[in-house]
C-alpha cells in the first residue's frame, strides 16, 4: 500500500525545520537544525548558504528517520540568492531579505515589486560571473537532498520582469549577463518536478504561503500572525482591496483575499531585547499602567514603511520599571505592529490565529491578545511552514485537494485578552502609532 506520509521542509532565518505528517495531519516525526544568520553590520544580512541551505536540509531529512514517504516539498523564507557550482554548492553568501545588496536603485514602495530579488541576483552574478547557476534557497536545498533545483511559480513572480508570467525572460536576463539555464527551473503549484529518495518532489512555496494554507485563518475577520524571526500578519478579507504599503493577494485556499505585511518586529526583535536585558523576571512586578514603549525597528522596517534606515527607540521609561517591564514592552510592540495591519485592512477582526515558534511563549501570546483586544488561537503545530509544505506535497501527490487544508488546522489553546491590560495597551498603542509612524 502506498505511503500516506508526506514531508515538508522549511528553510527559516535561524533553522531548518522538517516534519513528516500522515493523512490525518498528525506529525509522526520532526527535526530542527539550527543555523546562524549573520549581520556583522546593520546593512548586511546573510546565511552561510552551505550550512543553512545544503547541510541543514540534508541533516533534517536524515534526522526525521522516515524512509517511506509519498512526497516532499520545500518552503522557504524569501527573498534570497546565491551562486552555485556544477555540483550545486554555494560559492557566495546566501543573501537574505533586508541586505543592502538587495536594494534596487529603482525600488518602489510596493512590497511585492521592490526589486529586491533582482538586485540580489545582479550582485551575486557580478561576484561570481562564471558560476554554474544562481539559485534560491529552496533550489539549493532541493538539489542537496537529491531533487531538482526548482523555484516555485509564486516566487518567480517576485523576479518580474525577469519572469514574464510564463517563463524566464531571456532578453531581460541577457541584459544583466545571465542565461536562462543559470536560473532554477520553475515549478507550477502542486506539480511533480523531480524525485527525492524515491518520493515525488513537489514544487514548494514561500514560507508564509505554506503556513497560511494550513493555519485555518480562512474566514473574513480571521487574522494570521506568524511569530517567527520575521513577524508576518495577514488579514483575511472578503474582496480584493489595495492598501498602500501592504501586500494584497488571493488567499491560498482561493476563497477570499488577504491584506498582509512583514515586519522585523518578530523573534528577531524579541530575542534581541531578551539578550540585551538579561533575565526578564528580575525587578518589580509589571502592572498594566507601568510599561514603556518600544519602536521595534532594530534593522529598519519592512511593510508598510519599507525603509531599512529607520531604527529602534525606547520611550516613557522610568526608574520604577525593571527588566520584566522592558520585556513586556517588546511583546506589546509586536502586538501593535499586528494591530496596525489589522486596522489598515478595513475588515473588522474577529480573532487571531498565531503560529510560529513564538506560540510557545505564553507572555508573548498574552501581550498579543491584550494589545489587539482579540482572542488568540495558538496553533498546535509551531512549525507551520513545514506543516504547510507537507500539505502542498500531499496535494501534489494526488492524495488530497488544496481546499481541504482546513482539516489540518489545529488549535492548541486560546488566549483571551484581559480587560485591565486592554485599556492600558490601547493608550500605549495610540502613542506608539505616532512614534512608529513613517517620517513624512
Amino acid at each position: 500500500m502506498p505511503s500516506d506520509i508526506t514531508v515538508g521542509i522549511d528553510i527559516g532565518t535561524t533553522s531548518v525545520k522538517a516534519l513528516a505528517v500522515d493523512g490525518g495531519g498528525e506529525v509522526v516525526a520532526r527535526a530542527r537544525i539550527p543555523h546562524d544568520a549573520y549581520s556583522p553590520t546593520p546593512d548586511v544580512f546573510e546565511h552561510d548558504a552551505r550550512k543553512a541551505w545544503v547541510d541543514g536540509p540534508r541533516r533534517a531529512l536524515d534526522e526525521l528517520g522516515v524512509s517511506d514517504f509519498a512526497a516532499v516539498a520545500i518552503a522557504s523564507l524569501m527573498p534570497n540568492f546565491t551562486a552555485v557550482d556544477a555540483a550545486g554548492m554555494p560559492q557566495t553568501p546566501g543573501l537574505l531579505y533586508g541586505d543592502h545588496r538587495g536594494r534596487a536603485a529603482d525600488a518602489t514602495s510596493d512590497p511585492l515589486n521592490s526589486g529586491e530579488f533582482r538586485a540580489m541576483l545582479e550582485w551575486t552574478a557580478k561576484q561570481a560571473p562564471d558560476a554554474h547557476g544562481y539559485w534560491t534557497a529552496p533550489a539549493v536545498a532541493a538539489a542537496a537532498i537529491g531533487g531538482t533545483p526548482v523555484v516555485d511559480e509564486g516566487t518567480a513572480w517576485a523576479l518580474a520582469p525577469l519572469f514574464n508570467g510564463q517563463a524566464w525572460d531571456a532578453e531581460a536576463l541577457g541584459a544583466i549577463g545571465i542565461s536562462v539555464d543559470q536560473l532554477p527551473a520553475i515549478g507550477a503549484a502542486h506539480t511533480e518536478v523531480g524525485r527525492v529518495r524515491g518520493a515525488i518532489q513537489i514544487a514548494g512555496a514561500a514560507d508564509a504561503w505554506a503556513e497560511g494554507t494550513v493555519a485555518g485563518a480562512n474566514t473574513p475577520g480571521d487574522v494570521l500572525v506568524i511569530c517567527g524571526t520575521t513577524l508576518i500578519v495577514w488579514c483575511t478579507v472578503a474582496d480584493r482591496v489595495k492598501i498602500p504599503g501592504y501586500w494584497t493577494l488571493p488567499h491560498p485556499l482561493g476563497r477570499h483575499q488577504m491584506v498582509a505585511g512583514a515586519s522585523n518586529a518578530g523573534g528577531m526583535f524579541v530575542n534581541w531585547v531578551r539578550r540585551a536585558i538579561g533575565t526578564a523576571g528580575e525587578g518589580p512586578a509589571v502592572s498594566p499602567g507601568a510599561v514603556p514603549i518600544w519602536v521595534p525597528y532594530i534593522r529598519g522596517e519592512r511593510t508598510p514603511i519599507n525603509d531599512p534606515t529607520v531604527r529602534a527607540s525606547l520611550h516613557d521609561l522610568d526608574l520604577g520599571q525593571g527588566n520584566a517591564a522592558l520585556m513586556r514592552a517588546a511583546y506589546e510592540s509586536t502586538a501593535f505592529v499586528a494591530r496596525r495591519v489589522i486596522e489598515s485592512s478595513g475588515t473588522p477582526p474577529t480573532r487571531i490565529v498565531a503560529s510560529g515558534g513564538g506560540g510557545y511563549d505564553e507572555a508573548w501570546m498574552q501581550a498579543l491578545a491584550d494589545g489587539t483586544n482579540l482572542p488568540v488561537d495558538v496553533s498546535a503545530i509551531a512549525e507551520g511552514a513545514a506543516y504547510g509544505a507537507a500539505w502542498h506535497a500531499r496535494v501534489g501527490a494526488g492524495l488530497d485537494k488544496i481546499g481541504d487544508a482546513t482539516r489540518w488546522a489545529k488549535v492548541g489553546r486560546r488566549v483571551e485578552p484581559r480587560a485591565d491590560w486592554v485599556e492600558a495597551c490601547d493608550r500605549r498603542y495610540q502613542r506608539w502609532s505616532v512614534l512608529a509612524a513613517p517620517a513624512s
